[in-house]
């Protein structure tokens, strides 16, 4: 078996075969550190895999929260990465502080399924928040609820998650509530920030309309952030009142040390909806 290469056997989790760990399963030995087990859910097209914890948590309303990760590594060595595969278990942390209903869902192609058709570099490069993309994770997180049980979704996105976050709850109606923590909500803006070409076959929130006012956003950026600067963040077609800038953060440190206090923000807005 070639390194790099993941199976999967989603009833019970991740089964790591091969002799060679590379993104994917370092990914998954973090995950059931944390207490997370894996699953798997049928997008558009696309296979997602689903973090979510391994024992029930309290179920206090009809709202699931939804974690999106950022976009790992697009690029490795001069090209495409062969498994884009976050490796900053960032996200997991966040959501192992979170009380309430909670699930990571997964990119099409991430977490080992780089391989499998129809995946290809374009869905991790250029077209990374494109509308395949964004379809198939609709599509995904419209089977978690009806899964799950759960009417809502409270959406909660990192970096380039956040960007997808927010192309994601302009297409669900289920959508309640939305948090973005150092997301590049200019994509273009962004792009051109760092002199990257520019994600010609990728979506961007700030091209988009405005999301409906029924919907509760709060975006938060690090002043000491130079990969999502908060400009980027407050070029994304949000409300100037959505934006909370922490003076003393980067685009990493140090928001596990906030989230207590974001879901609780979330969780008194929520009172307005259950």
């Amino acid at each position: 078996m070639r390194c790099g290469s993941l199976a999967l056997t989603l009833s019970v989790g991740l089964a790591l075969l091969g002799g060679c760990a590379g993104p994917a399963e370092h990914f998954a030995e973090r995950a059931s550190a944390l207490g997370f087990g894996a699953s798997r859910v049928e997008g558009e097209g696309f296979a997602h895999v689903v973090y979510r914890p391994a024992r029930p948590r309290p179920d206090r309303g009809r709202v699931l929260h939804v974690y999106l990760d950022g976009d790992g590594t697009p690029w490795e060595r001069g090209g495409p990465a062969a498994d884009p595969t976050p490796r900053d278990p960032l996200v997991l942390r966040l959501m192992a502080l979170d009380p309430t209903p909670s699930v990571y869902l997964g990119r099409p192609c991430y977490h080992g399924l780089a391989a499998v058709p129809p995946c290809a570099p374009a869905l991790w490069t250029d077209a990374r928040y494109s509308e395949v993309v964004v379809e198939s994770m609709a599509a995904a997180a419209r089977r978690l609820l009806a899964v799950t049980g759960h009417a809502e979704i409270i959406w909660l996105g990192y970096s380039g998650g956040g960007a997808l976050a927010m192309l994601l709850a302009a297409r669900l109606p289920e959508t309640a509530g939305l948090v973005t923590v150092a997301a590049n909500l200019d994509v273009d803006g962004w792009a051109g920030l760092h002199s990257h070409s520019r994600l010609a076959s990728s979506l961007s929130p700030a091209r988009r309309p405005p999301l409906p006012s029924r919907i509760y956003q709060r975006h938060y950026a690090g002043g000491r952030d130079q990969v999502v600067p908060p400009g980027i963040v407050a070029g994304g077609g949000i409300l100037p009142e959505t934006l909370r800038v922490i003076s003393e953060y980067d685009h990493v440190c140090c928001w596990v040390e906030l989230w207590p206090r974001v879901l609780d923000e979330v969780e008194r807005a929520a009172g307005g909806w259950r």
